[in-house]
């Protein structure tokens, strides 16, 4: 008998929870979100009431953009590299012991490579082993080396 009178308030809350959650996602027009002298800094006061209407639609109907990385400055990058996304393959030049946390790699292709975190791993020591290069999912770039059961976090330094 309870759970009867509680089940229309429980209906209720499930359906104001979305609405909710729509009603913070609607847009909100330019002149609300900036300040006077920051419509004014980005030119937006130049534009006619119909040319700002017609900027605030088109920004209302594509998403929001999160930034996912930043550079060293703190501004946003979209892109993380202009670099070609990989594979790299090669070969070390000269002996290779493993990753000591602070390595640098030179390949058969000039390209110079220096480990990106302080890991340690142990490999088969090996002259000149073939290496593969990749972009991992979160856009950092990863070697695995031919005799070697780990790979490990590189950034290009050449």
């Amino acid at each position: 008998m309870r759970l009867a009178r509680l089940l229309p308030l429980l209906m209720s809350v499930a359906l104001a929870v979305p609405a909710l959650s729509f009603a913070a996602d609607q847009y909100v027009p330019l002149q609300q979100r900036m300040t006077p002298e920051e419509f004014k800094a980005a030119g937006l006061d130049k534009l006619s009431p119909d040319e700002l209407k017609n900027l605030d639609a088109w920004l209302s109907g594509h998403g929001k953009v999160v930034t996912k990385m930043v550079d060293e400055s703190g501004k946003p990058v979209f892109y993380p590299s202009s670099e070609k996304a990989g594979p790299v393959s090669g070969h070390v030049q000269g002996h290779f012991n493993g990753f000591n946390g602070n390595g640098q790699f030179t390949l058969d292709n000039g390209q110079v490579w220096q480990q990106a975190d302080s890991t340690k791993i142990a490999c088969l020591s090996a002259d000149n082993p073939k290496v593969t290069i990749r972009r991992s999912l979160m856009g950092n770039w990863m070697m695995a080396v031919d005799g070697c059961s780990d790979n490990a976090t590189v950034k290009r330094v050449k």
